[in-house]
């Protein structure tokens, strides 16, 4: 029988020892071994797997890649949308011209805004009678408005109350677990209060909400109170002072141009930190955690190559009898072995651009998959109290999809190759003499 369907393939293709590699016959000789047969169930089932692990361990390494450049751009653009990329503190002398200052900075090319702040820790407390550790930040009205990430994330209320100086702005996390809204009040106590006979006295002030804001990362949802720059000082014992200058940039990655410039703007000794340096420890963790996951589910991959060569040892058991047709018919060793680096880099390949499509559809609908699962479960994943964002982000990297594709077809081609090689070397004598 396989005597019969080489000599047709023969006549078909006109294959000589002379064809030229990867010919229609070679091709058409694979793509029938790729082909399930009833008697060739074991080493079809083996192909199946490694064409699915394939597909899985591309599609897995294309989304968690994804949803960690996603989780990072988004920690960014939160963390650096209401800090500052450049952070001036005073080093001989209190920042009393602190309005001077930050004009001068924000005429300093590349820097878009300059927000002098008073900062202090506080206990907030409302009318549930709970109290929750806050950050206050105090502020200018216009810097405010300036401050996009909060100024365009009011959910309720405004900015009227901040404005006339006798409001705060919430995060809404905090709002809601302090049980207050818009239009009631809350009670700040700082340990930094007054100075009395019997020693320090904390000191605690009631404000009205005078709006809720959201900006999407929950740390700061949950811990950060807006409060007018001179209530804040007269709160904090700050009168006429800031404690530092933010300054934001065009591009928060020139920092190190920028240093020089906003050195010689101050006109007196500055200490200068970055947000890099404020956060280094931070996204170095995130960087270790995407190295070491990437290399972890490359083993999937892997796993599937070896598969391969399993499979395909197996197929070249099987298919003895016909490669020693092929030989004596004048087929060369070189074309046995294209014929079955075919057979096996077809499955890398096919289960690769599977995986790739897989992994683009789940990246393009990962919020949508999340909340299925949640609903399915019962169960809250990606929680925002633990991973500081309200949804699951992904953003997908051109790079990085290509390197995970080049990855898996260089993986699955030298899998081929042993195997390949293996048949090429098949004595057709013997082939015959055993079957």
């Amino acid at each position: 029988m396989a005597k019969a369907e080489a000599n047709k393939a023969v006549q078909q293709q006109d294959v000589t020892p002379s064809a030229g590699p990867f010919s229609a016959f070679e091709r058409m000789v694979a793509w029938r071994y790729l082909r399930s047969r009833r008697k060739e169930t074991v080493i079809s089932v083996i192909a199946g797997f490694s064409f699915v692990g394939i597909m899985l361990g591309v599609a897995t390494l294309i989304i968690v890649m994804a949803v960690m450049n996603g989780f990072r751009t988004e920690l960014i653009s939160r963390i650096l949308g209401i800090n500052g990329h450049i952070i001036v503190q005073p080093v001989d002398k209190p920042l009393t011209d602190y309005a001077q200052l930050a004009q001068k900075f924000a005429g300093v090319s590349g820097i878009t805004m300059a927000l002098p702040l008073v900062e202090g820790q506080t206990l907030a407390s409302g009318r549930q009678g709970a109290g929750s550790g806050a950050l206050v930040r105090g502020i200018r009205t216009e810097d405010l408005e300036k401050l996009k990430e909060v100024s365009t994330n009011i959910r309720s209320g405004d900015l009227t109350g901040f404005a006339t100086g006798d409001g705060v702005l919430v995060g809404s996390r905090l709002a809601a677990s302090l049980g207050i809204s818009a239009g009631e009040r809350i009670t700040l106590v700082s340990p930094e209060g007054d100075v009395t006979p019997m020693g320090m006295t904390p000191r605690v002030k009631s404000y009205r909400v005078s709006g809720v804001f959201e900006i999407g990362m929950s740390e700061y949802d949950a811990s950060i109170i807006y409060m007018p720059l001179a209530e804040a000082q007269a709160y904090f014992n700050a009168d006429g002072i800031v404690q530092s200058i933010e300054l934001f940039l065009q591009d928060p990655d020139k920092v190190d141009e920028l240093r020089p410039k906003i050195e010689e703007a101050a006109g007196r000794q500055v200490f200068l930190t970055d947000w890099r340096q404020r956060n280094q420890t931070f996204f170095s963790a995130l960087q270790v955690e995407r190295n070491v996951m990437f290399m972890i589910l490359t083993l999937i991959v892997l796993v599937a190559a070896l598969n391969i060569i399993s499979g395909l040892i197996m197929l070249v058991k099987d298919k003895g009898r016909d490669i020693a047709i092929l030989r004596t018919m004048g087929a060369s060793s070189g074309a046995v072995m294209r014929i079955f680096f075919m057979t096996g880099a077809a499955i890398g390949i096919v289960g690769t651009i599977a995986g790739v499509i897989l992994g683009v559809v789940v990246c393009l609908n990962i919020e949508s998959i999340r909340q299925f699962f949640s609903w399915v479960s019962g169960t809250v994943l990606f929680d925002p109290q633990l991973y500081f964002l309200s949804q699951l982000p992904a953003e997908m990297s051109f790079s990085e999809t290509l390197s995970v594709v080049i990855m898996a077809l260089v993986l699955s081609f030298l899998a081929t190759i042993f195997p390949a090689w293996r048949a090429s070397r098949l004595d057709p004598v013997q082939a015959l003499r055993y079957e």
